[in-house]
């Protein structure tokens, strides 16, 4: 963050600055207004509606209370859209907004990430679990954002309960796909394993799924990523799971040196562009991803071994990848389709009649296809 540029506003007569944070990369806001615990929630929609930011000074919980409110004054019933895909984007579109919008609520950090405001919490653990050690500068952040922040310092420290590790929690760094969709997870536990001796775990993430291959007792799992965060979760949890000797996690794109039985990948299951950081475990422009691991996998798997792609559907539902076009990728590699498993997702929203994606991800199934040199 230390390239962050800086705040300028007016405030009692004298011109203010701070480091302005923003993790999706967003322009420091060009009109501030101070707001208080006497701002109207009316008044602060109509500014931010108009790019105006509102830099509060009073009590956080208030802040927390404005925002809630802003964001009822936000909701908007969508359009009626000539089709899913078109819903799609309108939701995409809304949910953009509603972020450009919300986000223009700021709250002050001190040099020590401290909020100088009344009933504050403490966020230093979570400040610098997101941006590391403070260097005394005063900075500015989107209420949202340090929400975002302060919500996945929470995951951190509890974890996420993983039945295909016996109960055992991984625990998802900032900015790092959580598992809470256990689903894709479990299609990795049950597949027949080719073997034992070694597989490859192409961008681990968290490396819940490196762990539950450890814990299916193949010997040695290489985990590669090259996010930094990632890198550094996937290795704290291995380290907290006790399988440090079974798996190894390196730093590059796609596939470590060498070849083994047994390849593993979990892409973002979204082809489109990544409108923050925090998006792209989810979304993958052009499927570069997708693409990459079936191109490269013949050549680095060992005779008679397994390519192991775990995606879902839900694309295809959405109208943003042809039917058939997986199978098609799959074929131009020169790979073949072993066999397919496939699941029902279990989260709410797949139950939710009132989600505006509801017919997709009603019809959504996870798949995990095994792959093989044709």
């Amino acid at each position: 963050m230390n390239e962050q540029p800086a705040l300028r506003w007016d405030e009692n007569g004298a011109v203010q600055s701070a480091r302005w944070r923003s993790e999706a990369g967003s322009p420091p806001p060009k009109r501030i207004v101070v707001a208080d615990d006497q701002t109207k929630a009316d008044a602060a929609y109509k500014l931010v509606c108009e790019g105006t930011a509102l830099l509060y000074r009073g009590d956080f919980q208030n802040a927390r209370q404005l925002l809630q409110a802003m964001g009822r004054r936000a909701e908007k019933k969508p359009k009626k859209a000539a089709s899913i895909t078109e819903a799609f984007h309108q939701h995409r579109m809304a949910q953009a907004q509603r972020a450009r919008t919300l986000g223009l609520l700021l709250i002050p950090l001190d040099g020590g990430y401290a909020i100088p405001l009344r009933r504050a919490p403490e966020v230093g653990d979570a400040c610098r679990e997101a941006w590391g050690e403070p260097d005394g500068q005063p900075s500015v952040v989107s209420l949202r954002e340090l929400q975002g922040l302060i919500g996945a310092h929470e995951w951190r420290k509890k974890g996420v309960p993983i039945p295909a590790l016996g109960g055992d929690h991984i625990h998802p760094y900032y900015g790092v796909f959580s598992p809470v969709r256990g689903e894709y997870v479990d299609l990795v536990a049950d597949a027949p394993l080719p073997a034992l001796d070694l597989a490859f775990d192409i961008g681990t993430g968290t490396g819940v799924l490196a762990a539950v291959l450890a814990r299916r007792d193949v010997k040695r799992i290489v985990g590669t990523d090259r996010d930094p965060r990632a890198l550094a979760c996937a290795r704290e949890n291995v380290e907290r799971l006790g399988l440090g000797r079974q798996i190894k996690v390196v730093e590059t794109d796609l596939f470590p040196e060498g070849r083994a039985p047994l390849i593993v990948c979990n892409p973002p299951w979204l082809p489109g562009k990544v409108a923050a950081p925090i998006e792209g475990a989810i979304y993958d422009p052009d499927s570069r991803m997708l693409k990459g691991f079936l191109a490269g996998l013949k050549d680095h798997l060992t005779p008679g071994g397994e390519g192991w792609l775990i995606l879902s559907d839900l694309a295809e539902h959405l109208g943003l990848r042809q039917r058939g076009e997986v199978l098609r990728l799959i074929e131009a590699a020169g790979l073949k389709l072993i066999q397919r498993h496939d699941t029902r997702p279990r989260h709410a929203k797949a139950n939710d009649a009132n989600d505006p994606l509801y017919l997709a991800r009603v019809a959504e199934k996870t798949s995990l296809w095994r792959l093989t040199p044709a």
